[in-house]
């Protein structure tokens, strides 16, 4: 058995194909790398490789690649006690496009993939109720039966007084319209106690000026400690009941963005574990999120999540100008 897990991620693990150029459209690409990823995965080993105990909960294909995936978890040091899988489904996988700034776009094979169809009766509920922090996204929230495991593992958690972390990570063409994700996103909205949403993802969420605080603040509601914009290099925005401000990013030679949010989640988190006053700390909760902009300044650093999440030393040597990435 492994130590218990401060911090419980749940939902989808996959594996993204990136192609081995940039810039070029998938019809285009030549050749794919195949990296391990999926937002909840990518935070549980963002969260390890920072010295804190994550747990990863969720299902994927009883077939090589949902078997690669477990054991990516292990050697990250993830406790994947939770981790089910499906002999009648494949593990899902997504085909990442690259464009010159290393943004992306998505193409997902999944009908249904294993993620989809994990059960509530399969949950285990045991690892969540002992954590400090329950995390997860919203693409588990898009079909049955994941949608009903996800609500009562949220449940848990919070009857538990679990702390809820929420990242929606938006991806469009999974949601069967903008709408729908607009709605299904926010019908969990009002439950988290720490969210964290990009400059993207607040202009699709609110459909308005996503540099303006009284947009973000329109988010706001009263159960939450904590409310983080990032907005990619420019660094991070942070509100809270009692004080809001921002903190620059790091410049890096960016290469591909994928998992920088995770990496950057995956920070904060190990700092919210350690310490909770942050919430009502300024000086500590900006310190964390130096920390953390530092961890997804770097992780873009290099192709795929996992690979290119920072440990502590790495994100200490940006900081202090020690290293250049």
């Amino acid at each position: 058995m492994s130590k218990p897990a401060e911090i419980v991620c749940f939902g989808e693990m996959l594996i993204d194909f990136v192609p081995d150029s940039a810039g070029v459209s998938l019809a285009e690409s030549t050749g794919f790398l195949k990296a391990p990823g999926g937002a909840p995965a990518n935070v549980a080993c963002a969260i390890t490789k920072l010295d804190g105990t994550s747990a990863f909960i969720g299902k994927v294909g009883d077939d090589e690649f949902g078997r690669m995936l477990v054991d990516i978890l292990k050697s990250n040091g993830v406790n994947s006690e939770g981790v089910l899988f499906d002999t009648h489904a494949r593990t899902a996988l997504a085909f990442v496009t690259l464009k010159r700034n290393g943004e992306r776009e998505f193409m997902f094979y999944r009908n249904p993939s294993a993620d989809m169809l994990l059960k509530e009766s399969e949950l285990n509920l045991g690892l969540i109720k002992q954590a400090k922090i329950f995390h997860y996204g919203s693409i588990s929230l898009i079909t049955e039966p994941v949608r009903s495991a996800h609500m009562v593992a949220m449940k848990a958690a919070k009857d538990a007084g679990v702390l809820l972390s929420y990242d929606p990570n938006v991806r469009l063409p999974l949601w069967p319209s903008p709408e729908a994700a607009r709605e299904g996103i926010r019908s969990i909205w009002n439950e988290a106690d720490f969210i964290k949403v990009s400059d993207d993802e607040v202009n699709f969420l609110t459909q308005k000026d996503a540099d303006k605080d009284e947009t973000v603040m329109s988010l706001w509601h009263d159960r939450l400690k904590l409310l983080i914009v990032t907005d990619g290099e420019k660094g991070c925005r942070y509100f809270t009941k009692s004080f809001k401000g921002k903190v620059s990013g790091f410049p890096v030679k960016t290469v591909d963005t994928t998992g920088a949010g995770d990496a950057f989640v995956g920070s904060l988190l190990v700092s919210i574990a350690k310490d909770p006053s942050i919430f009502q700390d300024e000086e500590k909760l900006k310190k964390a999120l130096k920390f953390a902009n530092a961890c997804g300044a770097i992780s873009t650093t290099q192709k795929g999540a996992i690979p290119a999440l920072p440990s502590t030393a790495d994100a200490q040597g940006l900081m202090a100008g020690t290293k250049a990435y």
